[in-house]
């Protein structure tokens, strides 16, 4: 039996963290299957009046995979199998929307994201996500680095 694990790949630190910590699941022996998602704004009515409304999808897909293409690499440098998906939406509802349809025994997504407003709603998306999902989530944050002891950062340089 396979443990299905959907991971919202957005190019961010913490999405690659997230895919790293699926790839630490898989190597202490969970059986998983793994789901690359991206979730791309829906085109607005002004740009389906205006433009080619295949090409604009063509388009969101091509950015979805270039985003999850860091994420991929990670699993195929692992030997390990997943499945990648492109989605239109607001990231939050389809999220949840697609962890419900693909039966996800595990949502795992960054703290944050590389959303345009993430100033404005730092982890917004996994707030929602968090919040609505009937399935468990685990956030992800990406580890600090060791920092130096405030001692030796106010420390003057030694002369050469």
């Amino acid at each position: 039996m396979y443990t299905q694990i959907m991971i919202a790949v957005d190019g961010s630190p913490e999405s690659l963290e997230a895919v790293r910590q699926a790839l630490a699941l898989v190597a202490r022996g969970l059986r998983a299957e793994i789901a690359l998602v991206n979730v791309q704004e829906a085109a607005s009515l002004l740009e389906l009046a205006t433009h080619d409304s295949d090409a604009i999808a063509a388009a969101a897909v091509a950015a979805g995979e270039h985003l999850m293409a860091e994420g991929a690499a990670l699993l195929d440098a692992a030997g390990v199998g997943y499945s990648m998906e492109v989605v239109l939406g607001e990231p939050g509802t389809a999220l949840v929307d697609l962890a419900e349809q693909i039966n996800a025994d595990m949502v795992m997504l960054g703290a944050r994201g590389m959303g345009a407003v993430e100033s404005v709603l730092v982890g917004s998306v996994s707030k929602a996500v968090l919040h609505r999902c009937s399935k468990p989530v685990l956030i992800v944050r990406v580890p600090e680095e060791l920092e130096v002891p405030s001692d030796e950062a106010d420390a003057e340089p030694e002369a050469a």
